[in-house]
């Protein structure tokens, strides 16, 4: 009798840890429910930002010219009110979806409208070292939020704008902005999309943003300044930041959560940049983007000297190389889930394919022609981004520690080295050498540079030493999470205890519930 009624005070005893754990799982769900649906929300807010920055990147194509012109005192109107070229009309004979890089007519010109482009790229050259230091100190959040405040700012000095110091005051801030939102917004995705195949797909949307933003601001621009005046599309873009601000404003508050005191220490960027295989990423990120950087301030002109491009087929250049973009984003990110093991081999593939579109673009002699070799880079561009960014957390992850904010400023100084070169340097190398030099020049280098990324084969069995999160919970718990993870672990030391005392039946029943409280836990983590 005794016996018996050991065990039953056992099962009694069982049943009881078991509803806690129930409770606890409950609180859990509901609390991990709210986390993702947190997240998707950030990944919007993210996307938001990288789609303004790069249509405030591109959006002031079809307008700067006028507004030089104008400042000038030359034949371009600053407005639709003022007469073009001797046409009442705003817009003259200007066409509303001109070339990404605006052919000049004059040299001193040419060189304002350079620098003006180079101007965004140089400064965010300069300032991601410091911006990804300051992001994993301080948080993803709040660098997102400063940045977002300062495009707002550098979109309204844009629009209110009068002579060309302030253009290029603007210009610069909105590098200055783009240091922080760029690389705290792409971090702040690896952060919460902590998982593959999940990370990938959220850092694809990003991608497809990005490409949708520079293809669409043009004439987007073109547009709303034909009919609407030079101080519309920014004024327009300058509210969507300001929205995009208060979102994330709403989301995550400064000051209102603790997330960063469960966060460990980022490795300092110095140390990343030494690192061979986040080196051999960068390198290749900005290896396949110089063909795009070098090739938007340079193809329009060439267009008109060596086929008599019209103004409509120069402005739509760059618009049907949208399409194969997201497609090399789509098939790279359904690639990445069935083959993580080969993200190296899509980088490769896409270079390869950037290097023979590079050097098939001077053969091209129509417009239909030229589209192909555009299209086929901006797809191999696709590639590379989306398969090599993972890669990039992936790496701090198993080789580091899982802060992301200086990995992901090396991939911006990388983007900026191609962008703050294009306008400047291109034009000088198509002078000195030519335009099918230039072009065989890039396809060369991905070429050359594809098998290099062959270092990165054995990338993916790789594995942490340890854990830091796991360190973290072993220090007390600091959130709800936190909490669950320590009283599961004391629940399952008590469960031990009363193993002996449990028939077969019995424990089975009890491990299968703590099997679920596992699984559903380790599915889906986030700090809140």
């Amino acid at each position: 009798m005794s016996e018996a009624g050991g065990a039953g005070g056992a099962r009694a005893a069982v049943e009881r840890l078991s509803e806690a754990v129930g409770e606890r799982r409950r609180q859990l769900g509901t609390a991990m429910g709210e986390a993702r649906r947190q997240r998707r929300l950030l990944l919007m807010v993210v996307c938001v930002a990288l789609l303004l920055d790069n249509m405030l990147y591109m959006v002031i194509v079809p307008i700067i010219p006028d507004y030089i012109a104008a400042m000038r005192g030359g034949g371009g109107a600053a407005g639709p009110s003022a007469p073009a070229g001797g046409n009442g009309s705003g817009g003259g004979n200007r066409s509303l979806l001109p070339a990404r890089y605006p052919p000049a007519t004059g040299g001193n010109e040419d060189v304002q409208i350079g620098v003006l482009f180079a101007s965004k790229a140089m400064l965010q050259l300069l300032v991601n070292p410091l911006s990804g230091t300051l992001i994993d100190r301080v948080g993803y959040e709040v660098p997102l939020l400063a940045g977002l405040a300062v495009m707002f700012l550098s979109t309204a000095t844009f629009a209110f704008a009068e002579n060309y110091a302030t253009l290029f005051a603007a210009r610069s801030l909105q590098g200055l902005g783009s240091a922080f939102a760029d690389t705290a917004g792409i971090a702040l995705i690896a952060d919460r999309y902590a998982e593959e195949p999940a990370r990938s797909r959220a850092l694809g949307t990003a991608l497809a943003c990005i490409s949708f933003g520079s293809l669409a601001a043009p004439p987007f621009g073109g547009v709303l300044y034909e009919f609407a005046g030079k101080r519309v599309p920014f004024l327009v873009l300058a509210c969507v930041c300001l929205l995009d601000g208060l979102l994330l404003l709403a989301l995550a508050p400064p000051g209102a959560t603790g997330a960063r005191a469960n966060m460990p220490v980022g490795t300092p960027i110095h140390r990343l940049m030494v690192d061979p295989y986040i080196a051999v990423v960068a390198g290749a990120l900005a290896t396949c983007n110089i063909p795009l950087a070098f090739l938007e301030p340079t193809i329009a002109n060439w267009m008109k000297d060596s086929m008599g491009a019209s103004e409509w087929e120069v402005g739509l250049t760059w618009l049907p190389a949208f399409f194969p973009h997201v497609l090399g984003v789509y098939v790279t990110v359904r690639l990445a889930a069935a083959y993580p093991h080969l993200q190296w081999f899509y980088g490769a593939l896409g270079m390869a394919i950037i290097g023979a579109s590079s050097c098939l673009v001077p053969a091209c002699r129509n417009f239909g022609q030229v589209i192909i070799p555009l299209c086929g880079i901006c797809f191999g561009i696709a590639l590379v981004d989306t398969a090599l960014l993972p890669t990039l957390a992936f790496l701090v992850d198993v080789r580091h520690v899982s802060v992301y904010g200086s990995v992901y400023a090396i991939a911006d100084i990388s983007y900026s080295v191609a962008y703050a070169l294009g306008p400047i340097v291109a034009g000088q190398i198509v002078h000195t050498m030519g335009f099918a030099q230039l072009n065989l020049g890039m396809g060369l280098a991905n070429v050359l540079y594809a098998p290099v990324l062959l270092f990165l084969k054995n990338v993916c069995q790789m594995k942490p030493s340890h854990s830091e999160r796991n360190i973290l919970l072993e220090e007390g718990p600091k959130g709800l999470y936190d909490t669950i993870k320590m009283e599961e672990r004391k629940g399952k030391g008590k469960s031990l205890q009363l193993a002996g005392e449990m028939d077969e039946n019995g424990m089975d029943s009890y491990h299968r519930d703590l099997k679920g409280v596992s699984e559903e836990d380790s599915s889906d983590y986030e700090y809140s």
